[in-house]
């Protein structure tokens, strides 16, 4: 097929601020989480599917399946809609304490 570039797994991205391997980052409506740890404006290979710890709002417990979000503001992961981006749900349940900042996300990777 003269059409196929690749699987479409991960893909290169500028970055549209530093990040470090982890990371999620936003660019445009894509959503994915950093390979590597990079400066901005620098490329990244950035991973578009699959299951992530990522950094979550603290004050904020999830259930398994709950839809989860990217806020660009404060790089983090919420269960808030509004003004952010869905990026996939969780798959695991997290507690709502202040050092419960890390939550399991399978990404949506439908963008």
């Amino acid at each position: 097929m003269k059409t196929y570039v690749q699987p479409g797994n991960t893909i290169t991205l500028t970055a549209p601020y530093a990040v470090a391997s982890g990371d999620g980052l936003l660019v445009g409506a894509i959503f994915g989480v950093a390979t590597g740890t990079v400066a901005i404006s620098e490329p990244v290979e950035t991973a578009l599917t699959g299951v992530f710890d990522l950094t979550k709002v603290g004050s904020q417990a999830w259930t398994v399946g709950a839809k989860v979000y990217w806020d660009n503001t404060s790089k983090r992961c919420t269960t808030v809609a509004t003004d952010n981006t869905l990026i996939g749900v969780a798959t695991d349940a997290v507690a709502s304490g202040a050092g419960d900042t890390v939550g399991r996300v399978r990404l949506n990777g439908a963008f």
